[in-house]
């Protein structure tokens, strides 16, 4: 018992907290001792998958190397599921149902970490190009933690009871997975779990921390496509024209007083334009103008009063430019905003707490941000995701020090503390479903 608590200490010191957090008798720190053994294995893993990411909807080899982890620990596993979805059933007497999910798909970025094991895929988009591929937003993070959760859990099924639910998700890049996997009965083919548990990465916190929020969370993200019609012409003559790009300037700055003008600003909203293309050279005006926007927001009585304003103002500045056609606007992706279940979190963060120290674990503020996570909530499931730091702290002092800020998720160089971070998940992710599933 002396020898597996001082390994407990030293896991506990690895991950920044403090050895007398936890009580060394109880079920969760007696499960976390594997992890010392187990972290050159996970290590290894999550290496090999920054080395070989995959697009969204493209995680074929991803979900293999997933769904062969959860069957070699007797995991009931099936594929397949809503595109490349992994679910794996660990059964273990009766309890509750806890799922545990992590994301499978990388980014079309081109990796600059300079890192021995860096990236070096390229891959084919949906339009056909050649892009390079990296897991800029960390979800080889999320697969590994998640993995080592997995094995730990399957390696101590006389600590609790229940049935363990593991999903691998496709396209969460894309704010597609999660609903694809739900439209193909992810909760009526398998049961329905009573908890649904995440972490994902926070590129702005120090590694061996964790930030949690509960309510809302994350922002509904909607992508907007918008055009605009002209009638073209010589750029000598816009008298005889209808100008489609002037309409576009126009349009664009009226988008910006929906936020500014027509919302109550305790409800916060962001409406971009981040991007706009019309003509082909400097003397014809041209037919269209095409505009891609982003909208983001919690609420969903605001989310549909600022997509109807995008509408009523296109049509309006069309109208007023004499266009000789209405705008034509279409919706291609949109995810839900997220939401923390406050009485699931008030039973997660005191475990969390418990194990990670309480000076490891920070309250944090909603961002903008969105993740297709919030369908599980929407689909009656009580849902948490926390945010796992992944900068070593004296790295991100010198760099706020200096006035700036580390690299961001999506960035080329964004890179994890490695061991600490993984660490972390790992611990959140088991300590969160054994706080949830019975006991023995």
């Amino acid at each position: 018992m002396l020898r597996r608590c001082a390994r407990w200490a030293l896991t506990l010191l690895a991950l920044g907290g403090s050895a007398l957090a936890a009580e060394p008798g109880g079920p969760t720190p007696q499960v976390l001792q594997g992890l010392d053994a187990l972290y050159p294995e996970l290590d290894a893993l999550y290496r090999n998958l920054h080395q070989s990411p995959e697009l969204s909807t493209q995680e074929e080899k991803t979900a293999a190397k997933m769904a062969e982890r959860l069957r070699a620990l007797g995991f009931e596993v099936t594929q397949k599921v809503g595109g490349h979805g992994v679910v794996g059933l660990l059964r273990n007497g009766q309890g509750p149902t806890v799922m545990l999910r992590t994301d499978l798909d990388a980014l079309p970025v081109e990796e600059k970490t300079g890192l021995p094991y860096a990236s070096k895929v390229t891959a084919k988009n949906p339009s056909g190009q050649t892009v390079p591929v990296m897991h800029a937003c960390g979800h080889d993070m999320h697969m590994t933690a998640w993995v080592g959760a997995a094995t730990l859990l399957a390696r101590s099924k006389d600590r609790w009871r229940g049935t363990v639910m593991m999903v691998g998700q496709p396209a969460e890049e894309a704010g597609a997975g999660a609903r694809a996997m739900l439209k193909e009965g992810l909760f009526q083919r398998f049961p329905k779990p009573d908890y649904a548990i995440a972490v994902h990465n926070l590129a702005s916190g120090a590694s061996g921390t964790v930030e949690y929020v509960s309510g809302y969370a994350m922002a509904s993200v909607d992508s907007v496509d918008l055009t605009l019609y002209g009638k073209g012409g010589h750029g000598a003559y816009p008298h005889t024209t209808v100008d489609p790009i002037l309409l576009a300037a126009r349009t664009v700055l009226a988008l910006q007083t929906i936020v500014s003008r027509e919302r109550n600003p305790v409800d916060p909203a962001v409406l971009t334009v981040g991007s706009i293309h019309g003509g082909m050279k400097h003397n014809i005006i041209p037919d269209e103008v095409k505009l891609q926007l982003t909208v983001r927001t919690y609420k969903p009585e605001v989310r549909k009063q600022i997509l109807e304003a995008i509408e009523r103002i296109a049509k309006g500045e069309s109208l007023a430019a004499g266009s000789p056609r209405p705008p034509t606007l279409a919706l291609v992706e949109g995810t839900p905003a997220t939401y923390n279940d406050p009485e699931l979190m008030k039973r997660v963060v005191p475990a969390l707490a418990r194990v990670l120290g309480a000076q490891n674990l920070r309250e944090g503020t909603p961002t903008m941000g969105g993740e297709d996570f919030s369908e599980y909530g929407l689909a009656g499931v009580p849902a948490v995701m926390l945010w796992v730091g992944t900068v070593e702290s004296g790295k991100l002092q010198a760099v706020q020090k200096a006035g700036g800020v580390p690299p961001s998720l999506h960035s080329p160089l964004f890179a994890p503390d490695r061991e600490r971070t993984l660490r972390t998940g790992v611990t959140s992710l088991t300590t969160a479903a054994l706080e949830l599933l019975g006991r023995p």
